[in-house]
Protein backbone atom coordinates (compact mmCIF):
# COMPACT_ATOMS: atom_id res chain seq x y z
CA UNK A 1 0.00 0.00 0.00
CA UNK A 2 1.41 3.42 -0.94
CA UNK A 3 2.66 5.62 1.91
CA UNK A 4 0.29 8.44 0.97
CA UNK A 5 -2.73 6.14 1.70
CA UNK A 6 -1.31 4.68 4.92
CA UNK A 7 -0.65 8.08 6.48
CA UNK A 8 -4.33 9.26 6.51
CA UNK A 9 -5.44 5.91 7.92
CA UNK A 10 -2.94 6.14 10.77
CA UNK A 11 -3.94 9.73 11.43
CA UNK A 12 -7.61 8.74 11.59
CA UNK A 13 -6.84 5.96 14.10
CA UNK A 14 -4.83 8.34 16.26
CA UNK A 15 -7.66 10.88 16.32
CA UNK A 16 -10.69 8.57 16.62
CA UNK A 17 -9.56 5.74 18.91
CA UNK A 18 -9.20 7.85 22.08
CA UNK A 19 -12.79 8.99 21.62
CA UNK A 20 -14.02 5.42 21.22
CA UNK A 21 -12.03 4.21 24.21
CA UNK A 22 -13.21 7.08 26.38
CA UNK A 23 -16.82 6.05 25.77
CA UNK A 24 -16.16 2.60 27.25
CA UNK A 25 -13.89 3.44 30.17
CA UNK A 26 -15.63 4.40 33.45
CA UNK A 27 -14.67 7.71 34.97
CA UNK A 28 -12.86 6.92 38.21
CA UNK A 29 -12.34 10.44 39.50
CA UNK A 30 -15.96 11.56 39.39
CA UNK A 31 -17.18 13.58 42.36
CA UNK A 32 -19.28 11.33 44.64
CA UNK A 33 -22.95 12.10 45.05
CA UNK A 34 -24.09 13.36 48.44
CA UNK A 35 -27.43 13.42 50.22
CA UNK A 36 -29.64 16.46 50.49
CA UNK A 37 -31.82 17.36 53.49
CA UNK A 38 -34.86 16.28 51.48
CA UNK A 39 -33.37 12.82 51.07
CA UNK A 40 -34.14 12.16 54.73
CA UNK A 41 -37.77 11.68 53.74
CA UNK A 42 -37.14 10.30 50.25
CA UNK A 43 -34.61 7.60 51.14
CA UNK A 44 -35.77 4.25 52.53
CA UNK A 45 -34.09 3.70 55.89
CA UNK A 46 -33.94 1.09 58.67
CA UNK A 47 -33.48 1.67 62.38
CA UNK A 48 -32.19 -1.81 63.17
CA UNK A 49 -32.11 -1.51 66.96
CA UNK A 50 -35.35 -0.52 68.67
CA UNK A 51 -37.52 -1.83 71.51
CA UNK A 52 -41.26 -1.46 70.94
CA UNK A 53 -42.95 -3.07 73.92
CA UNK A 54 -46.49 -1.80 73.59
CA UNK A 55 -49.58 -2.24 71.45
CA UNK A 56 -49.96 1.44 70.61
CA UNK A 57 -48.82 2.37 67.09
CA UNK A 58 -47.19 5.75 67.87
CA UNK A 59 -43.59 4.69 67.26
CA UNK A 60 -44.36 3.00 63.97
CA UNK A 61 -46.50 5.92 62.83
CA UNK A 62 -43.48 8.18 63.20
CA UNK A 63 -41.32 5.60 61.45
CA UNK A 64 -43.61 5.62 58.44
CA UNK A 65 -43.72 9.42 58.46
CA UNK A 66 -39.91 9.53 58.34
CA UNK A 67 -39.62 6.61 55.86
CA UNK A 68 -38.07 4.16 58.33
CA UNK A 69 -38.53 0.44 58.68
CA UNK A 70 -37.90 -0.88 62.18
CA UNK A 71 -36.24 -3.89 63.78
CA UNK A 72 -37.62 -4.29 67.31
CA UNK A 73 -35.54 -6.45 69.59
CA UNK A 74 -36.60 -8.76 72.41
CA UNK A 75 -34.15 -8.90 75.33
CA UNK A 76 -33.71 -11.20 78.32
CA UNK A 77 -33.22 -8.18 80.56
CA UNK A 78 -33.68 -8.27 84.31
CA UNK A 79 -36.76 -6.35 85.41
CA UNK A 80 -38.23 -6.00 81.91
CA UNK A 81 -41.24 -7.73 80.40
CA UNK A 82 -40.98 -11.47 80.07
CA UNK A 83 -39.52 -12.89 76.88
CA UNK A 84 -42.93 -14.31 75.95
CA UNK A 85 -44.71 -10.97 76.49
CA UNK A 86 -42.11 -9.10 74.44
CA UNK A 87 -42.60 -11.52 71.57
CA UNK A 88 -46.37 -11.19 71.81
CA UNK A 89 -46.07 -7.42 71.50
CA UNK A 90 -43.61 -7.73 68.62
CA UNK A 91 -46.03 -10.00 66.76
CA UNK A 92 -48.87 -7.57 67.50
CA UNK A 93 -46.86 -4.73 65.94
CA UNK A 94 -45.76 -6.88 63.02
CA UNK A 95 -49.36 -7.75 62.21
CA UNK A 96 -50.15 -4.03 61.97
CA UNK A 97 -47.00 -3.16 59.98
CA UNK A 98 -45.94 -6.36 58.18
CA UNK A 99 -43.78 -4.73 55.52
CA UNK A 100 -42.17 -2.16 57.80
CA UNK A 101 -41.32 -4.05 60.99
CA UNK A 102 -39.16 -7.06 61.77
CA UNK A 103 -38.30 -8.45 65.18
CA UNK A 104 -35.49 -10.34 66.83
CA UNK A 105 -36.50 -13.02 69.30
CA UNK A 106 -34.51 -14.13 72.32
CA UNK A 107 -34.43 -16.88 74.92
CA UNK A 108 -34.36 -16.85 78.73
CA UNK A 109 -31.40 -18.05 80.71
CA UNK A 110 -33.68 -19.40 83.42
CA UNK A 111 -33.19 -23.12 83.82
CA UNK A 112 -29.59 -23.07 82.57
CA UNK A 113 -28.62 -25.94 84.85
CA UNK A 114 -31.59 -28.09 83.78
CA UNK A 115 -30.81 -31.11 81.64
CA UNK A 116 -33.30 -30.04 78.99
CA UNK A 117 -32.25 -26.37 78.68
CA UNK A 118 -30.61 -26.75 75.27
CA UNK A 119 -33.52 -28.65 73.73
CA UNK A 120 -36.10 -26.27 75.17
CA UNK A 121 -34.14 -23.24 73.98
CA UNK A 122 -33.75 -24.60 70.46
CA UNK A 123 -37.46 -25.40 70.34
CA UNK A 124 -38.29 -21.86 71.49
CA UNK A 125 -36.03 -20.32 68.85
CA UNK A 126 -37.47 -22.50 66.10
CA UNK A 127 -41.00 -21.56 67.13
CA UNK A 128 -40.06 -17.87 67.02
CA UNK A 129 -38.76 -18.24 63.47
CA UNK A 130 -41.92 -20.01 62.38
CA UNK A 131 -43.80 -16.98 63.70
CA UNK A 132 -41.64 -14.57 61.70
CA UNK A 133 -38.57 -13.66 63.76
CA UNK A 134 -35.67 -12.29 61.71
CA UNK A 135 -32.96 -13.46 64.11
CA UNK A 136 -32.18 -13.65 67.81
CA UNK A 137 -30.60 -11.38 70.39
CA UNK A 138 -28.22 -12.27 73.20
CA UNK A 139 -27.78 -9.71 75.94
CA UNK A 140 -25.19 -8.56 78.46
CA UNK A 141 -26.76 -10.65 81.24
CA UNK A 142 -24.60 -13.36 79.67
CA UNK A 143 -21.21 -12.38 81.03
CA UNK A 144 -22.36 -9.79 83.56
CA UNK A 145 -25.28 -11.29 85.53
CA UNK A 146 -25.86 -15.00 85.00
CA UNK A 147 -23.85 -17.52 87.02
CA UNK A 148 -23.68 -21.29 87.05
CA UNK A 149 -24.27 -23.54 90.04
CA UNK A 150 -20.68 -22.97 91.19
CA UNK A 151 -21.09 -19.20 91.16
CA UNK A 152 -19.00 -18.67 88.04
CA UNK A 153 -20.15 -16.18 85.42
CA UNK A 154 -21.60 -17.75 82.30
CA UNK A 155 -19.78 -16.34 79.27
CA UNK A 156 -21.02 -16.35 75.69
CA UNK A 157 -18.31 -18.77 74.51
CA UNK A 158 -19.55 -21.46 76.91
CA UNK A 159 -19.85 -24.73 74.92
CA UNK A 160 -23.42 -25.13 76.12
CA UNK A 161 -24.42 -22.35 73.70
CA UNK A 162 -22.84 -24.11 70.70
CA UNK A 163 -26.02 -25.92 69.56
CA UNK A 164 -27.85 -22.59 69.49
CA UNK A 165 -25.24 -20.91 67.30
CA UNK A 166 -24.84 -24.00 65.13
CA UNK A 167 -28.57 -23.87 64.51
CA UNK A 168 -28.36 -20.20 63.51
CA UNK A 169 -25.57 -20.95 61.07
CA UNK A 170 -27.50 -23.90 59.61
CA UNK A 171 -30.57 -21.72 59.05
CA UNK A 172 -28.55 -18.75 57.78
CA UNK A 173 -30.08 -16.46 60.39
CA UNK A 174 -28.34 -13.58 62.19
CA UNK A 175 -27.54 -13.11 65.86
CA UNK A 176 -27.39 -9.68 67.45
CA UNK A 177 -25.16 -9.59 70.50
CA UNK A 178 -24.98 -6.94 73.21
CA UNK A 179 -22.06 -8.48 75.06
CA UNK A 180 -20.10 -6.50 77.59
CA UNK A 181 -20.49 -2.74 77.89
CA UNK A 182 -18.63 0.41 76.82
CA UNK A 183 -15.09 0.44 78.09
CA UNK A 184 -16.17 3.46 80.17
CA UNK A 185 -18.09 0.98 82.32
CA UNK A 186 -14.82 -0.06 83.96
CA UNK A 187 -13.78 3.54 84.73
CA UNK A 188 -14.78 5.95 87.50
CA UNK A 189 -17.63 8.25 86.48
CA UNK A 190 -15.38 11.30 86.26
CA UNK A 191 -13.05 9.54 83.78
CA UNK A 192 -15.76 8.44 81.35
CA UNK A 193 -15.43 9.98 77.90
CA UNK A 194 -19.08 10.73 77.04
CA UNK A 195 -21.89 12.16 79.13
CA UNK A 196 -24.57 9.55 78.46
CA UNK A 197 -22.28 6.84 79.87
CA UNK A 198 -21.81 8.93 82.99
CA UNK A 199 -25.58 9.27 83.38
CA UNK A 200 -26.40 5.63 82.63
CA UNK A 201 -23.88 4.09 85.00
CA UNK A 202 -24.70 6.58 87.74
CA UNK A 203 -28.32 5.42 87.48
CA UNK A 204 -27.42 1.72 87.07
CA UNK A 205 -24.59 0.97 89.51
CA UNK A 206 -25.37 -2.74 89.16
CA UNK A 207 -23.82 -2.55 85.67
CA UNK A 208 -21.00 -0.12 86.58
CA UNK A 209 -18.16 -2.59 86.59
CA UNK A 210 -15.74 -0.17 88.23
CA UNK A 211 -17.78 -0.83 91.38
CA UNK A 212 -17.55 -4.61 90.89
CA UNK A 213 -13.88 -5.53 90.48
CA UNK A 214 -14.67 -9.18 91.19
CA UNK A 215 -16.77 -9.40 87.99
CA UNK A 216 -15.29 -10.32 84.59
CA UNK A 217 -13.17 -7.54 83.10
CA UNK A 218 -13.77 -5.63 79.88
CA UNK A 219 -11.11 -7.74 78.18
CA UNK A 220 -12.82 -10.90 79.44
CA UNK A 221 -16.08 -9.83 77.78
CA UNK A 222 -14.47 -8.99 74.45
CA UNK A 223 -12.38 -12.17 74.46
CA UNK A 224 -15.45 -14.34 75.07
CA UNK A 225 -17.27 -12.69 72.16
CA UNK A 226 -14.24 -13.10 69.91
CA UNK A 227 -13.97 -16.75 70.94
CA UNK A 228 -17.60 -17.23 69.95
CA UNK A 229 -16.94 -15.82 66.48
CA UNK A 230 -13.76 -17.85 66.15
CA UNK A 231 -15.71 -21.04 66.91
CA UNK A 232 -18.54 -20.12 64.52
CA UNK A 233 -16.92 -18.29 61.57
CA UNK A 234 -20.02 -18.61 59.38
CA UNK A 235 -22.31 -17.02 61.96
CA UNK A 236 -23.87 -13.75 60.79
CA UNK A 237 -23.24 -11.65 63.87
CA UNK A 238 -24.26 -8.06 64.56
CA UNK A 239 -22.24 -6.56 67.37
CA UNK A 240 -24.78 -4.30 69.06
CA UNK A 241 -23.55 -0.88 70.19
CA UNK A 242 -20.49 -0.97 67.93
CA UNK A 243 -19.64 -4.39 69.28
CA UNK A 244 -18.66 -2.87 72.66
CA UNK A 245 -15.59 -1.51 70.84
CA UNK A 246 -17.12 1.97 70.64
CA UNK A 247 -14.00 3.63 72.06
CA UNK A 248 -11.73 2.72 69.14
CA UNK A 249 -12.52 2.44 65.46
CA UNK A 250 -9.10 0.80 65.11
CA UNK A 251 -10.16 -2.06 67.40
CA UNK A 252 -13.46 -2.44 65.56
CA UNK A 253 -11.64 -2.47 62.21
CA UNK A 254 -9.42 -5.30 63.47
CA UNK A 255 -12.52 -7.37 64.28
CA UNK A 256 -14.07 -6.63 60.89
CA UNK A 257 -10.86 -7.82 59.25
CA UNK A 258 -10.66 -10.91 61.43
CA UNK A 259 -14.33 -11.91 61.28
CA UNK A 260 -15.78 -11.38 57.77
CA UNK A 261 -19.35 -12.15 58.91
CA UNK A 262 -19.33 -9.62 61.73
CA UNK A 263 -21.35 -6.40 61.49
CA UNK A 264 -21.82 -3.64 64.05
CA UNK A 265 -24.79 -1.42 64.77
CA UNK A 266 -24.49 2.17 65.94
CA UNK A 267 -27.20 2.04 68.60
CA UNK A 268 -26.61 4.49 71.45
CA UNK A 269 -22.94 4.81 70.53
CA UNK A 270 -22.84 7.50 67.83
CA UNK A 271 -21.57 9.91 70.48
CA UNK A 272 -18.40 7.81 70.72
CA UNK A 273 -17.90 8.25 66.98
CA UNK A 274 -18.41 11.99 67.38
CA UNK A 275 -15.86 12.03 70.19
CA UNK A 276 -13.28 10.33 68.00
CA UNK A 277 -14.11 12.66 65.11
CA UNK A 278 -13.05 15.57 67.32
CA UNK A 279 -9.55 14.10 67.42
CA UNK A 280 -9.21 12.84 63.83
CA UNK A 281 -12.15 13.63 61.54
CA UNK A 282 -10.55 12.23 58.40
CA UNK A 283 -9.68 8.92 60.03
CA UNK A 284 -13.25 8.42 61.25
CA UNK A 285 -14.72 9.33 57.86
CA UNK A 286 -12.32 6.97 56.07
CA UNK A 287 -13.31 4.17 58.47
CA UNK A 288 -16.99 4.51 57.54
CA UNK A 289 -16.18 4.51 53.85
CA UNK A 290 -13.83 1.53 54.08
CA UNK A 291 -16.26 -0.57 56.16
CA UNK A 292 -19.48 0.71 54.60
CA UNK A 293 -20.74 -2.86 54.10
CA UNK A 294 -20.40 -3.77 57.79
CA UNK A 295 -22.03 -0.88 59.67
CA UNK A 296 -25.76 -0.71 60.42
CA UNK A 297 -27.74 2.27 61.63
CA UNK A 298 -29.60 1.84 64.92
CA UNK A 299 -30.59 3.99 67.88
CA UNK A 300 -31.86 1.91 70.84
CA UNK A 301 -35.04 4.01 70.81
CA UNK A 302 -38.28 2.41 71.92
CA UNK A 303 -41.76 2.73 73.31
CA UNK A 304 -43.04 1.05 76.46
CA UNK A 305 -46.51 2.55 76.17
CA UNK A 306 -46.01 5.23 78.82
CA UNK A 307 -46.11 8.96 78.29
CA UNK A 308 -47.61 11.20 75.67
CA UNK A 309 -47.44 9.64 72.18
CA UNK A 310 -47.03 13.05 70.52
CA UNK A 311 -44.01 13.81 72.70
CA UNK A 312 -42.57 10.39 71.87
CA UNK A 313 -42.92 11.07 68.15
CA UNK A 314 -41.20 14.45 68.47
CA UNK A 315 -38.32 12.94 70.40
CA UNK A 316 -37.81 10.02 68.01
CA UNK A 317 -37.94 12.32 64.99
CA UNK A 318 -35.42 14.63 66.64
CA UNK A 319 -32.93 11.81 67.20
CA UNK A 320 -33.26 10.56 63.63
CA UNK A 321 -32.82 14.06 62.18
CA UNK A 322 -29.78 14.78 64.36
CA UNK A 323 -28.07 11.53 63.34
CA UNK A 324 -28.89 12.11 59.66
CA UNK A 325 -27.27 15.52 59.83
CA UNK A 326 -24.10 14.04 61.34
CA UNK A 327 -23.71 11.41 58.63
CA UNK A 328 -24.78 13.45 55.61
CA UNK A 329 -23.38 16.97 56.20
CA UNK A 330 -20.07 18.45 57.27
CA UNK A 331 -21.66 21.07 59.48
CA UNK A 332 -20.21 21.91 62.88
CA UNK A 333 -22.44 20.31 65.50
CA UNK A 334 -22.84 19.94 69.24
CA UNK A 335 -24.50 17.32 71.42
CA UNK A 336 -25.31 17.06 75.10
CA UNK A 337 -23.59 13.68 75.04
CA UNK A 338 -20.19 15.04 73.93
CA UNK A 339 -18.27 17.99 75.34
CA UNK A 340 -17.23 20.42 72.62
CA UNK A 341 -17.98 20.74 68.91
CA UNK A 342 -17.54 18.15 66.19
CA UNK A 343 -18.03 18.10 62.42
CA UNK A 344 -20.45 15.95 60.47
CA UNK A 345 -18.91 13.19 58.34
CA UNK A 346 -20.68 14.04 55.04
CA UNK A 347 -20.52 10.49 53.75
CA UNK A 348 -21.16 9.78 50.06
CA UNK A 349 -24.75 8.89 49.22
CA UNK A 350 -23.86 5.28 48.38
CA UNK A 351 -22.29 4.82 51.83
CA UNK A 352 -25.31 6.36 53.55
CA UNK A 353 -27.67 4.06 51.63
CA UNK A 354 -25.73 1.01 52.82
CA UNK A 355 -25.48 2.07 56.46
CA UNK A 356 -29.10 3.20 56.64
CA UNK A 357 -30.77 0.55 54.49
CA UNK A 358 -29.00 -2.04 52.41
CA UNK A 359 -26.87 -3.67 55.09
CA UNK A 360 -29.84 -4.20 57.39
CA UNK A 361 -32.02 -5.43 54.57
CA UNK A 362 -29.38 -7.92 53.48
CA UNK A 363 -29.63 -9.45 56.95
CA UNK A 364 -33.31 -9.03 57.80
CA UNK A 365 -35.20 -8.65 54.50
CA UNK A 366 -36.86 -12.09 54.83
CA UNK A 367 -38.82 -10.70 57.75
CA UNK A 368 -39.96 -7.53 55.95
CA UNK A 369 -42.88 -8.64 53.78
CA UNK A 370 -42.44 -7.33 50.27
CA UNK A 371 -39.23 -5.33 50.92
CA UNK A 372 -35.79 -6.14 49.62
CA UNK A 373 -32.29 -4.73 49.78
CA UNK A 374 -31.55 -2.24 47.02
Amino acid sequence: MPIKIITPIILMIVLVMPVILAQNVPVTNAEPEYCTPEDFWRMSKVDAHCHINTERPAFMEEALQDNFSIVTINTDAYGSLSVDEQQRLALFQKKMFPDRLAFLATFPMKGWEDAGWQEETLARIEDSFHKGAAGIKVWKNIGMVERDKDGKFIMIDNPKFDPVFNYMVEKGLPVCGHLGEPRNCWLPLEEMTVNNDKSYFKEHPEYHMFLHPDFPSYDDQIMARDNLLQKHPDLQFVGAHLGSLEWSIDELARRFDRFPNMYADLAARICHIQKQAQDDWQKVRDFFILYQDRIIYGTDLGDDGDGDPAALKDYVHGVWIKDWKFFTTDEIMTSQEVDGEFRGLKLPREVVEKIYYRNAMNLFSKSFAGRQAK
